[in-house]
């Protein structure tokens, strides 16, 4: 059962520090797009918003998955730290506290990622909607 104590640790934790960085990374080119959006580059509302909105669903979905992540990563190592305990055929509270504890760190990261990328997604979602109203000021 080895395996399953890496899956978490590499396979949960390195997924949702991918995933945190991939929203990083999207949120980062975002800004640097909307700072540099002139309304009049765009012939019709549909083009710019658009453009103004593209790869935000990559966020939201880091966002509002990365909990249900770390989750599947706590319940693995809930999983391990019951296996351990079914073959050492004792109770070890200690062992028990410390399994379960290291468990919890799954969810903790999804929780370190999520947060972070759902502040990313809606101060961005605000800004596609304010750069879209000074558009239909130009063009209105």
């Amino acid at each position: 059962m080895e395996w399953l104590s890496q899956l978490i640790d590499f396979g949960i934790i390195g997924l949702l520090l991918v995933l945190s960085l991939v929203a990083v990374a999207v949120a980062i080119e975002r800004l640097l797009f909307y700072r540099r959006f002139i309304p009049g580059d765009y012939p019709n509302r549909q083009v710019a918003e658009i453009a103004l909105t593209r790869r935000l669903h990559l966020i939201a979905t880091v966002g509002s998955n990365a909990p249900y992540i770390g989750l599947l990563g706590t319940v693995f190592g809930i999983m391990l730290t019951f296996y351990r305990m079914g073959q050492e055929g004792f109770v070890d509270t200690g062992a028990i506290m410390t399994g379960l504890a290291l468990a919890l760190k799954a969810t903790a990261v999804g929780l370190v990622v999520a947060i972070p990328a759902v502040t990313f997604y809606n101060l961005l979602l605000r800004k596609a909607k304010e750069l879209m109203l000074l558009w239909e000021a130009d063009h209105g």
